[in-house]
């Protein structure tokens, strides 16, 4: 009984002890270091790489991945790539896109084409995952009523 009564005076007990807590101090503004043309690129306006440098990135980075062998032509102005060439595997054209845009080109007008045989080859893909999405499907409510 004398833990009934107790009650109310611990759980008063209980809220003075939160008020008189201390509250963290905020830390101070961060100093940003001014940061030089040659460093990572930024957003702004202030520190915007040149065309000529965007588009020598985006050289290099096509160069270095498997989208290499597409020979994909690179041309930068006002900061828009413009990325022309044909290519057989579907998924090159979206991954020209992104790494111009992840070489500091603001805009990317993506003029590749992919082949025929890539489309087929792509269209066989998506049709043969469906199929399997509905077999799969139907096992299991075969399966179901069997129970």
């Amino acid at each position: 009984m004398t833990l009934h009564r107790s009650f109310p005076l611990l759980a008063f007990l209980a809220a003075v002890a939160g008020f008189g807590q201390t509250h963290p101090v905020a830390k101070p503004a961060a100093t940003t270091k001014k940061t030089t043309a040659s460093s990572a690129p930024s957003h702004g306006s202030a520190n915007r790489l040149s065309d000529a440098q965007i588009e020598k990135d985006i050289r290099e980075r096509f160069a270095a991945s498997k989208i290499a062998t597409d020979k994909f032509e690179v041309h930068v102005q006002g900061g828009r790539a413009t990325i022309t060439g044909k290519t057989d595997v579907l998924q090159h054209k979206g991954t020209a896109t992104r790494m111009a845009r992840s070489a500091g080109a603001t805009d990317v007008a993506n003029n590749v084409e992919p082949s025929d045989a890539a489309r087929e080859k792509a269209a066989a893909n998506l049709t043969k995952g469906r199929r399997r999405a509905q077999i799969k499907r139907s096992e299991t409510e075969a399966r179901s009523e069997r129970h």
